[in-house]
């Protein structure tokens, strides 16, 4: 199991950025296809993204996405295990597919890359 993607919803973007910056020596560049994330890469690979919410209703959140071969068979296994699917398969130009799914009260995602 890999991490593609850690994302951070959070409404102060510039604190949690400047505490990982200074904690771990990183840096940041804005994404626009990932919701204008700033985001850094991650050791060993995948990315870390750290975004506002993007609606009234978003609340912070952190959020792992999970690497997968075939998103929409990872997705139709975890609703038949009870998994409520909370976004839908969607793609990301040049980013691949990612969906969000809720189990035990827990968010996480999927991704597929290109």
């Amino acid at each position: 199991m890999r991490i593609h993607y850690l994302e951070i919803v959070t409404k102060d973007v510039d604190a949690v950025c400047n505490t990982w910056e200074q904690l771990q020596d990183l840096t940041f560049r804005t994404e626009p296809a990932l919701g204008n994330a700033r985001v850094t890469e991650l050791a060993g690979g995948g990315l870390l993204g750290v975004r506002a919410p993007m609606h009234e209703q978003e609340t912070p959140v952190v959020r792992p996405y999970f690497l997968v071969s075939d998103i929409e068979k990872a997705v139709r296994k975890e609703v038949e295990n009870g998994a409520e699917l909370a976004h839908e398969p969607m793609e990301l130009p040049g980013q691949g597919k990612f969906a969000i799914l809720i189990q035990g009260g827990i968010q996480h995602g999927l991704w597929q890359t290109d």
